[in-house]
């Protein structure tokens, strides 16, 4: 299996500042996808490319609780999305540091209080 993740769903409690946080850091367009127990919105995907997608979901009784889980977004260069982050009410948890031979990465916490990182290979 070359790339075991399928899926990933970040739960919030305040959608509207969730949602703007990631859109304005990462640069993207969520989309309101069909959700009965409550809202979620996806994140780009393209199921011909490499990565996977997924969701910010707000439900009631599901809270966001820290660093259970870690997202890495992917980027051209880390720095960039960290220098976003504190902009649009996030905080940098770690900055940009060296990976060795992977690359580089920095952590965020948004502010639903989800750890997040981001990774880039320069």
């Amino acid at each position: 299996m070359n790339n075991p993740v399928r899926w990933f769903e970040i739960y919030v409690a305040d959608m509207r500042r969730a949602k703007k946080f990631y859109e304005s850091v990462l640069k993207v367009k969520l989309t309101k996808m069909p959700f009965a127990e409550g809202e979620m919105w996806g994140f780009p995907s393209n199921p011909d490319k490499w990565g996977c997608s997924g969701s910010l979901v707000k439900m009631n009784g599901l809270v966001p609780s820290g660093v259970s889980t870690i997202i890495y977004f992917g980027s051209d260069d880390c720095a960039l999305e960290e220098r976003a982050v504190p902009k649009f009410g996030g905080t940098i948890h770690k900055p940009k540091r060296s990976i060795g031979p992977y690359g580089f990465i920095t952590l965020a916490v948004d502010p639903e209080g989800n750890m997040i990182g981001f990774h880039s290979c320069k």
